[in-house]
């Protein structure tokens, strides 16, 4: 008798869904119960979602799913079992309105491509902008709000940040992290050290009508990235594309930050990854790959664009074979931004990483261009910069972008400022916020515009 009872407690709790899981959809089998305290919400025809019960409400569970991740060699094939535990929470619900304080006039309506051109709060435009990568680890929303006051008042509209912040031990406290990974488990951190810090972003680009783009992953070991997932789950990071257990870490913390910010307008765009490459690896494993995160990502919120954020590498229209131009770190520009579920197409420019002069980025942004014309979307210019004679080297890419059709907006690499703690980061190509540079690539760029 008692192993009937355990059986039948065993079989509700293992038939309700997690938070956060799929509970409803077209072709759809599975339950369509949610644990306590969350309900199953339609998002469109293929998606129903498991959301809490109340938008105001903070609610916490934690749901451990089993997944098998198969490693293979010249030798053998093995197969390994692993547990994927995420937590989850969501804080209250950060549906847009109309700001009244600050000097942003935030709006509900959801930026979007017309054209080959961006459409924000109504107006279709070439848009400027920047990155801050760092914003959402700032501890005082006081240095939040200046920033983005600041990016109002200089008319730079779109804002890229940092969505990840991946750890494999847990930090000193006050360290602010978004998700541990350890041991082949996925933790998602939405306390105050947490997703929190990255609500505070939100929220005041909302107040001051900034347009974020938030991406996942990183490429590159800096805050956690693919790396830090390899290292929790085993395999190689040309085979993080492709590990089972790995995605599904992966899409879990995907879900966690987009059901927090679904129904905010201050979202530009989602991302996929910040320079995501595959080196040696056939162009198809990150095609394969961006087809079904930026359709998961689609299923998940109709409302926002998805884009990949990758460098722009891979591309024929107009090559002079040089590095940048081949499919060596596994990408296909045109065949990726020809991808139904990629709103729009991204680029960097770093010619002297690349072994490139500073005059080679002209053609660089031009041929972008003309990929983006010839696929009708456009292009955003994603990342530039130099570290020295940022004038004289980065105005005249800004001119040619404003000057090449499909290319509808550009994001200096980085914006600087002044905070209570000091000056943010420098990695040599930092712009602050009042200085000469600022003047004529933000000032004379957006008079421009």
């Amino acid at each position: 008798m008692e192993f009937l009872l355990f059986f039948l407690f065993f079989f509700f709790v293992s038939a309700q869904v997690a938070p956060y899981g799929q509970c409803g959809g077209e072709d759809y089998s599975g339950s369509t119960t949610c644990e306590a305290g969350w309900v199953c919400q339609y998002q469109n025809e293929w998606y129903s979602q498991c959301v809490a019960s109340t938008a105001s409400s903070s609610t916490s569970s934690t749901s451990s799913t089993s997944s098998t991740s198969s490693t293979s060699s010249s030798s053998s094939t093995s197969s390994t079992s692993t547990s994927s535990t995420s937590t989850s929470s969501t804080t209250s619900s950060k549906t847009s309105t109309t700001s009244t304080t600050g000097t942003g006039t935030s709006s509900t309506a959801f930026p979007s491509v017309n054209g080959l051109n961006f459409t924000i709060d109504g107006k279709t435009s070439y848009y400027a902008g920047t990155n801050a990568y760092w914003m959402g680890f700032l501890t005082d929303d006081a240095d939040v709000d200046l920033v983005m006051n600041h990016l109002n008042e200089s008319g730079l509209r779109i804002l890229r940040v940092w969505g990840f912040n991946d750890v494999n031990t847990v930090p000193s406290s006050g360290t602010v992290y978004y998700q541990l990974l350890t041991n082949g488990t996925a933790t998602v951190n939405t306390g105050a050290d947490g997703l929190q810090r990255l609500d505070a972003v939100v929220a005041a680009a909302e107040t001051y009508d900034v347009k974020l783009i938030i991406n996942f992953v990183n490429n590159w070991s800096d805050y956690g990235g693919m790396a830090a997932y390899v290292t929790a789950f085993g395999g190689t990071q040309t085979g993080w594309y492709t590990d089972t257990a790995i995605q599904a870490a992966y899409q879990n913390y995907i879900s966690a930050v987009i059901s927090r910010y679904i129904d905010s307008s201050a979202i530009f765009a989602w991302e996929l990854a910040n320079e995501p490459r595959c080196q040696g690896c056939d162009t198809s494993v990150i095609t394969d790959w961006v087809v079904t995160t930026s359709a998961y990502i689609k299923s998940l919120d109709s409302k926002h664009m998805v884009c990949i954020g990758d460098e722009g590498f891979g591309l024929t229209t107009d090559s002079d074979g040089s590095y940048p131009y081949t499919d060596g770190e596994g990408l296909n520009f045109t065949v990726n931004l020809a991808i139904d579920t990629i709103d729009f197409g991204t680029f960097h420019l770093y010619p002297d990483s690349w072994d490139e002069t500073d005059a080679w980025g002209d053609g660089w942004i031009t041929a972008h261009g003309a990929a983006c014309v010839a696929a009708g979307k456009p292009c955003l210019l994603e990342e530039y910069g130099v570290t020295a004679n940022q004038c004289a080297i980065e105005a005249p890419w800004q001119r040619t972008a404003l000057d090449t059709s499909g290319v509808s907006g550009d994001l200096f690499w980085q914006y600087g400022d002044t905070l209570s703690t000091g000056e943010s980061p420098d990695d040599g190509n930092t712009i602050y916020y009042g200085s000469s540079e600022f003047t004529c690539l933000v000032t004379d760029h957006v008079e421009a515009i």
